[in-house]
């Protein structure tokens, strides 16, 4: 049973993506209980996508402490998998600190924002050069760091 369950997380997860990125019920409370349910069963049983873009909605646009604070656990479980967006958010949400739960940890922060930078995040990559061009997260000021992290940056197209 709970091997089925595994199996049709990810497939529920998209429907649950689909139904959200779709313009069909817009406002629709049940359309968004019925996505937040199928996220929430797809994160619950091992879909790492779902576990970030349920953390990511309950933390950043949830209702409630304790629905952020939940939302904050999910996004680190996503982390913890090696979700790069994830971990990016707990960058940000150890950086800022949030309730009891999350107190602010400049170390855990870099960590994640390392990590995701490692793995190509935009954001954290721009983070980590601001960090290292001032000073930030426990780390002093290094300007050839700051190059090599500006240097795996991806750059734009040009016009």
């Amino acid at each position: 049973m709970r091997l089925l369950m595994r199996v049709l997380a990810m497939p529920l997860f998209w429907v649950a993506y689909a139904l959200f990125r779709s313009s069909i019920g817009k406002r629709s409370r049940s359309k968004h209980n019925l996505v937040m349910r199928l996220f929430r069963y797809a994160a619950d049983n091992g879909s790492t996508r779902a576990l970030s873009v349920y953390g990511h909605l309950l933390h950043f646009r949830g209702d409630g402490v304790q629905n952020r604070i939940q939302g904050g656990i999910y996004l680190q479980r996503a982390a913890e998998q090696g979700d790069m967006k994830a971990r990016y958010q707990m960058g940000r949400i150890y950086e800022q600190g949030f309730e009891h739960y999350f107190r602010a940890d400049p170390a855990r922060a870099l960590a994640f924002y390392r990590q995701a930078a490692e793995q190509g995040h935009p954001l954290a990559l721009q983070r980590m050069v601001e960090a290292c061009n001032k000073g930030e997260l426990g780390l002093s000021v290094d300007e050839a760091a700051a190059r090599q992290w500006q240097a795996r940056q991806p750059s734009l197209p040009q016009r």
